[in-house]
């Protein structure tokens, strides 16, 4: 297969557009075509007003809207002779064979002698797509199916026709993995491929089984969401997200394309769901579904129902069932669905009823929708955001618990999982090794590797790796010399554990001849920041020297990693707020998952970064442009005081690139199950290259108390106009006497030491005010900031 730097997507519609746009996330030269009509009397190319759309569109479906403009735009009348030099291009254009044939007649000319052609239907079979191709082309032909939306879905689906050659599927498929960032999966051609169908048959066993055994919407979402290991959107909410238009469409084409499926009266829509599609009530498309944002008398926002007897709208109702409460509080996904699973109350009855029925159906799919049974896992954690796919259920459970209460239901037991047991094999996976081994329908074989990927549990089974290990953080054996530093408290925030670490992390690389360190871990998020329950309690008991001690922990640790006498990578993703993104920018480098979330977000809760990031985004801005010679620093302490004074949070790692929290030199990695992989190759990149640190600097340039007084001025008119509080004016102004040297004057400079002591200071003043506490306590007890 040829390298893949040029890429022509035909179809201009949502997943055309935004599979264009995520083919440029990914670095590549991307046109997009469609067709040209007429609009209010003047022609109009569709993928131009595509590409218009998606400047406004939420969340955006490119790293920077700026980016958008990269995306070459035409038309099939007009334009063909683009696909001329193209590397590939995939097909989007309506499910309709006949039209997707001509446009496949029309493009064939145009196409190089090595250029892939895919398609990203999900309801035509591969096949008879291909019937229409010149044998020639027929080997470079396959199925690429992308979930919606291609930036944010990890899933992507490949299906071989029946000439495709193997070799160019497994060139493509590590591709896929490692230049779009994607999760590969084989699919077999079948009607709707892996993920849709097994996904879109939970759906339906779940809704056939809320109306037969009587439970209500807010119920079922309440039950097969985050409890059973479901996303947060549950059922109800996916279905409103994805459009009933689509699931309706889904499910209709799996019934009428699967004759000989055992479950297929389960793909029928019921009576109510159609006749909410004919309404119009199509969910988040229409601003109607299941759930609806309404208003209450007083004015109040609201979440109003859809009751499916009267067919209107009610108050969403609260669900009372005392067990989800207890179940909720087991961390551990696999436990506590084992636990829910076998409980016999309201709860426990819905999720075995309906979880069961996947379970078996998973199983009799093998050898129709694919081959084994790690595909079939992937495609489900990756397409439905499962945290564990189907045959990993059945091993959470026990399957020999499982069989047993089929059999003692009077349910037929799949073949397969009979003939495992007889074989002495009591789950699918065996994770007692270093490797993993899955069952492949006759014995037990290596679950096959991604390329570059690291996962830190697995590499934690071989005891000698972990060479330091406390409840929140570890120092892990990465091979090849490299040290790593991995937070696990409870949504990676940032403690006396991940400080005390840290400081261990640093001695213990530059003690022990290690190459370097990187700083990461895998989970939900990088982190989210410090405690602050930790922090709220020791200020109501006005414990100030230890919220001292601990600021003064804190900024030791995040300093020894910039002074560390080995090189020091972090590779941050997800949500990397506050203390997570201090600690990130103190690295030598950042290799950044291309989904981090990173923002200085402090202010929110009525604090500054004091960690030294208020310090480090100093350096990195203001006083970089002094050491080039630059006069005017006045523009790059704007831009440091918006990013932190505005609490702005990125929403790619690209746009943290244009707030300032990554620089020009930092790394991107788009599949973040390669990311540690990535910061690893970076820190011995720099070791390589013969690595020194940093020296601290002793030369810091101030604008001082004329720039400190320009800023009391602009605070005081903003507070004036009403678009600051008061309390926003206080920490502000903490905020820009730090940045401005306060009392100082032009020309004065301060050392490293100096800006940490100010950054200090105006923590400790904050945590006094009670308007922070009120603000702290209301992101505690509310997840979301108070403006008091």
């Amino acid at each position: 297969m040829k390298d893949i730097q040029k890429v022509a997507v035909l179809g201009a519609g949502v997943m055309g557009a935004t599979i264009a746009a995520h083919l440029v996330n990914a670095g590549l030269d991307v046109a997009l075509l469609d067709l040209k009509i007429e609009m209010g009397g003047k022609p109009v190319n569709l993928a131009d007003k595509a590409v218009a759309t998606m400047k406004k569109a939420k969340p955006s479906p490119i790293f920077t809207r700026s980016w958008l403009a990269k995306i070459k735009t035409g038309n099939f009348d007009e334009h063909l002779h683009l696909l001329k030099d193209v590397d590939w291009v995939i097909e989007v254009v309506k499910e309709d064979l006949k039209i997707k044939h001509k446009l496949f007649e029309n493009i064939v000319p145009h196409l190089s002698d090595t250029c892939l052609l895919t398609s990203n239907t999900s309801g035509i079979p591969i096949n008879q797509l291909s019937e229409s191709l010149p044998e020639s082309l027929q080997p470079r032909f396959f199925g690429t199916h992308f979930f919606n939306p291609p930036r944010y879905m990890k899933l992507l689906e490949v299906i071989p026709g029946p000439k495709t050659d193997e070799n160019t599927l497994k060139q493509f498929a590590e591709f896929g993995e490692t230049t779009l960032g994607k999760g590969v999966v084989f699919a077999k051609d079948c009607p709707n491929f892996i993920a849709n169908r097994i996904g879109v048959m939970a759906m339906m066993a779940v809704i056939h089984t809320m109306i037969d055994d009587q439970y209500g919407i807010e119920e079922v979402d309440k039950i097969m969401g985050p409890l059973t290991g479901r996303p947060k959107s549950a059922v109800f909410r996916t279905a409103d997200l994805v459009g009933l238009d689509t699931f309706v469409h889904v499910s209709e084409n799996l019934y009428e394309a699967a004759p000989n499926d055992e479950k297929r009266d389960l793909f029928k829509i019921p009576d109510f769901v159609k006749q909410m599609v004919e309404k119009g009530l199509l969910g988040n498309k229409s601003g109607s579904g299941f759930y609806k944002k309404s208003k209450s008398a007083d004015g109040k926002k609201q979440i109003l129902t859809f009751d499916i007897e009267t067919l209107e709208y009610r108050e969403k109702a609260k669900v009372k069932l005392p067990s989800i409460e207890m179940f909720k509080n087991i961390e551990d996904v696999r436990e506590r669905l084992k636990k829910v699973s076998f409980s016999d109350d309201r709860v426990g009855k819905f999720v075995w009823k309906t979880l069961s029925e996947v379970l078996v159906y998973s199983v009799n799919r093998l050898g129709e929708v694919a081959d084994d049974i790690v595909n079939v896992d992937r495609a489900m954690r990756w397409g439905f955001n499962w945290e564990l796919g189907p045959f990993e259920t059945w091993d959470a459970l026990g399957v020999e618990n499982v069989v047993k209460k089929l059999e003692a239901e009077g349910r037929e037991v799949p073949a397969m999982v009979k003939e495992m047991l007889a074989k002495g094999n009591t789950a699918f996976y065996d994770h007692s090794k270093p490797e993993d081994a899955y069952y492949n329908g006759s014995e037990m074989a290596p679950v096959p590797a991604r390329p570059n990927v690291l996962i830190l549990d697995d590499y934690k089974r071989e005891k000698s790796r972990i060479v330091k290990s406390s409840p929140g953080a570890s120092l892990i054996d990465l091979g090849d010399g490299v040290l790593g530093l991995e937070f696990h408290s409870k949504m990676n925030a940032i403690g006396g554990d991940t400080i005390g670490m840290t400081g261990q992390a640093v001695k213990v690389v530059e003690e022990e001849g290690w190459n370097g360190l990187v700083v990461g871990n895998q989970g939900g998020n990088f982190s989210a920041g410090a405690n602050l329950m930790l922090l709220l309690m020791e200020a109501q008991e006005g414990n100030f020297e230890d919220i001292d001690l601990m600021i003064r922990g804190f900024q030791k640790a995040t300093g020894s990693l910039r002074t560390c006498k080995k090189p020091v990578v972090c590779a941050p993703y997800g949500l990397t707020l506050g203390g997570g993104c201090e600690f990130s920018i103190h690295g030598d480098a950042i290799q950044a998952s291309a989904e981090t979330y990173m923002g200085l977000v402090e202010v929110g809760v009525g604090l500054i970064p004091a960690g030294g990031g208020t310090k480090e985004m100093f350096l990195r801005h203001v006083y970089t442009a002094h050491k080039r010679g630059e006069k005017d620093l006045l523009p790059y302490l704007q831009k440091v005081f918006e990013a932190i004074g505005m609490a702005k949070v990125a929403t790619s790692a690209e746009e943290a690139r244009e707030i300032g929290f990554l620089k020009d030199t930092d790394g991107v990695t788009l599949n973040g199950d390669a990311l540690i992989t990535a910061a690893k190759q970076r820190v011995l990149g720099l070791a390589a290259g013969g690595y020194t640190p940093p020296e601290a600097p002793t030369d810091i340039p101030v604008l001082g108390e004329p720039g400190y007084a320009a800023l009391k001025l602009a605070l005081y008119m903003m507070e004036e106009g009403g678009y600051i509080t008061g309390h926003d004016k206080t920490i502000a102004l903490h905020l820009g006497k730090i940045l401005t040297g306060g009392n100082l004057t032009p020309g004065q400079t301060m050392t490293e030491q100096d800006m940490l002591d100010l950054e200090r200071e105006a923590f400790l003043r904050l945590c006094g005010e009670r308007k922070t506490l009120e603000r702290i306590h209301h992101m505690l007890t509310k997840n979301k900031p108070l403006r008091n």
